[in-house]
């Protein structure tokens, strides 16, 4: 099992900066995949940005551009930093992992922290 505690979630002004935290524990032997998904009040849950097999970096081009995603494969933690943030941007962050091997969305090794809010103000 592995469990993901996210931190820096808030309120921003449209234009500022936030950067969130993910710290992963627990059996972290072999880790596929970590990133950032959001949920928008009404929306469903959408890709922010992720970190594939180290290094292969994708965003959502909503993000591109302001946001910016890092690992820290040593300490197994990930951040997001979010700037030039916009009211769209409010919404409710999740930090994923996804272990090695044949991993179906919500299966086992497909882990979800508790999620971070951030709010981002006009």
């Amino acid at each position: 099992q592995v469990r993901l505690v996210e931190s820096g979630g808030g309120l921003a002004q449209a234009g500022g900066s936030l950067r969130l935290s993910c710290a992963a524990s627990g059996d972290t032997r072999c880790i596929a995949a970590m990133g950032w998904y959001r949920q928008a009040p009404g929306k469903e849950r959408e890709m922010v940005a992720t970190d594939v097999n180290r290094g292969n970096i994708n965003y959502a081009q909503s993000v591109k551009g302001r946001f910016t995603i890092s690992r820290d494969y040593a300490k197994n933690t990930v951040d997001l930093q979010m700037s030039g943030l916009k009211p769209e941007d409010t919404g409710v962050y999740y930090c994923n992992l996804v272990g090695c091997g044949v991993v179906t969305a919500g299966g086992p090794g497909d882990y979800w922290g508790k999620g971070t809010l951030v709010t981002a103000s006009s």
